[in-house]
């Protein structure tokens, strides 16, 4: 169990840490759903129409260390994408197993769980 836990931290670590650097770029169907019924010009401003990326707003953590898919003041973009991707991953399974350390069965005062 202890080896297919670590096993599987690690697979979670290299997909985050490296593949996620060549994730695309280009908009997801969110965006795309967002921008139907608008036009834009060569800047990608929307000059008339009505869709969902009108009301945009910028988020209250935007301006957070790791808003963006990155981390806060590293200029290189595949290593702020990368190292963001494992302290994600190192935060979730951090708070996946103190979850399950803390429901995990106990035994009693018989031994029995």
């Amino acid at each position: 169990m202890k080896r297919f836990l670590i096993g599987g931290l690690l697979v979670a670590l290299l997909l985050a840490g490296v593949v996620s650097s060549f994730a695309s770029g280009s908009p997801d169907g969110l965006d795309y759903a967002a921008r139907e019924g608008c036009t834009f010009n060569a800047d990608d401003e929307i000059t008339g129409g009505s869709c969902m990326l009108q009301r945009e707003q910028d988020h209250q953590l935007g301006d957070s260390p790791l808003a963006d898919y990155g981390i806060k003041g590293i200029d290189n973009e595949y290593l702020s994408t990368g190292l963001s991707g494992v302290a994600g991953v190192l935060l979730t399974f951090a708070i996946g197993g103190g979850l399950f350390w803390l429901i995990r069965r106990r035994p009693t005062v018989d031994g029995k769980a």
